[in-house]
C-alpha cells in the first residue's frame, strides 16, 4: 500500500475518515499505510474507489494514478494525442474542472 498514505494526505482525510468510508477501522488504515498488515481484495477495491485510483497504483505496481477506463479507439492527430496526454496526468478535481471550462467555451461557439 505503497501510495495509500500519500492520497489520504493529498486529500486532507484522516485515517478515521477513510475508515468510515470504506467499513474499516482507524488502526486498520494505519497499519496498511505503515506496511504491517495488507488488505484483502475487497478493502484494496473500497480504498481505490475512495480515492479514484487504481489498486496498481495503491500498491505501487504504476504511477499512473488515474484509474484505468475503457475507450474507444479514435484515430487521433498529434494535437489530440497531446491533449488526451495532458488530461491524463490531471487529478481528477482538475479533470472536472477542464470538463467545466471546455462545456463552456462549447457554448459560448455556439452563440
Amino acid at each position: 500500500m505503497k501510495n495509500l498514505r500519500v492520497l489520504r494526505e493529498e486529500k486532507g482525510v484522516t485515517q478515521q475518515k477513510v475508515a468510515d468510508a470504506i467499513g474499516s477501522n482507524q488502526q486498520s488504515i494505519h497499519k496498511y499505510e505503515i506496511g504491517e498488515y495488507e488488505p484483502d481484495i475487497q478493502t484494496m477495491k473500497l480504498l481505490a474507489e475512495y480515492f479514484d485510483t487504481s489498486i496498481d497504483y495503491l500498491v505501487g505496481g504504476t504511477e499512473i494514478r488515474n484509474r484505468i477506463v475503457p475507450v474507444e479507439k479514435y484515430e487521433l492527430n498529434q494535437q489530440e494525442q497531446n491533449l488526451i496526454d495532458k488530461f491524463r496526468e490531471l487529478s481528477p478535481e482538475h479533470r472536472k474542472c477542464l470538463s467545466t471550462m471546455l462545456d463552456a467555451l462549447i457554448e459560448a461557439e455556439g452563440r
